[in-house]
């Protein structure tokens, strides 16, 4: 383990630690993204706690948390300037942990359990237009000098806004994977390991296939299909820095991120009367009170066309 990722704990409570991890990412499936916050939350934790007890806490530590430590922690934790989403996941990753050590009867989550999370804002997800999200997703758009390279931007771009893919899960995109939705379906591995099928349009496989005709390098099968400019995979910096420079350039809104051609998909579709439950399944959402959000985002648009266009607005 890096010096970066050092915990600060007691042999017994550092074991058992791994032991949830491994659990986490082996039974539980969790994302990497999720495994990865829930490892550093925990691990803020416990070097909060040393400072807080005046050494390295032990199981015996943490067996019956009280209210008054965590609180001291996301007090800490705000201090630094964490905001309400961070804390929320923080106290998430802590309870997960002291629940598997309750299981065996090592730990209580009582006093977890009585500790609210931080008032999440509520904040609604920004689309761009239809015309703005068109011009994002041509290869003509794209503001770099290879081809390839703008055969490529473009192409996970169509994938996120034809698709409603999450970035990550287009960059996971292998060959094996692409030629398996020859018929016209995609097969995509989401959040938390589950798969779903998503309809692949005729002009998202055509950038896709542009794409690769041009592409000097050849990625094995089960190797990333999108390769960054010398040949390794892809990383999401990447098209992240792409979007922000054309931006500027075709005059976009900031809220015109990867990410937003993922929402505008969803709202796109709401718009031209989809159905929340297939939506739902579209986008890999566990819970449909997730998709939901997103016919508040529609009635916002129709307030704002009313107020702009009827005479007794």
């Amino acid at each position: 383990m890096s010096e970066a990722h050092l915990v600060i704990c007691a042999p017994d409570l550092a074991q058992a630690r791994q032991s949830w991890l491994s659990h986490l990412a082996g039974e539980r499936r969790l994302a990497a993204n999720t495994l990865e916050a829930y490892e550093r939350d925990t691990r803020q934790f416990l070097s909060f706690l040393t400072g807080y007890l005046g050494g390295p806490p032990g199981i015996c530590d943490i067996a019956d948390l009280r209210p008054a430590n965590l609180r001291g922690y996301l007090a800490e934790r705000r201090r630094e300037g964490a905001g309400a989403r961070t804390l929320g996941r923080g106290l998430a990753g802590i309870r997960s942990f002291i629940r598997f050590l309750e299981k065996d009867g090592r730990a209580s989550s009582a006093g977890l359990a009585i500790t609210r999370a931080p008032r999440q804002p509520k904040t609604l997800p920004k689309p761009v237009s239809v015309a703005q999200a068109i011009r994002l997703t041509r290869s003509g758009e794209q503001l770099n000098e290879e081809p390839w390279i703008c055969a490529r931007d473009a192409a996970i771009m169509a994938l996120l806004y034809g698709c409603g893919l999450r970035l990550g899960e287009a960059l996971a995109i292998t060959p094996a994977t692409w030629s398996q939705g020859a018929g016209g379906t995609l097969r995509i591995l989401g959040k938390g390991g589950k798969t779903r099928m998503v309809p692949l349009l005729p002009v998202v496989k055509e950038a896709v296939d542009e794409y690769r005709a041009l592409c000097p390098f050849q990625p094995a099968e089960n190797e990333p299909l999108f390769r960054g400019a010398r040949g390794g995979p892809l990383q999401p910096a990447i098209l992240q820095r792409s979007m922000a420079r054309m931006r500027g350039a075709l005059g976009l809104p900031e809220n015109a991120t990867p990410h937003a051609l993922r929402h505008s998909f969803a709202t796109h579709l709401l718009g031209k009367g989809g159905d929340l439950r297939t939506i739902q399944e579209l986008l890999g959402h566990a819970s449909l009170s997730t998709t939901q959000i997103y016919t508040a985002i529609d009635t916002a648009r129709l307030l704002d066309v009313y107020e702009k266009a009827h005479p007794r607005a």
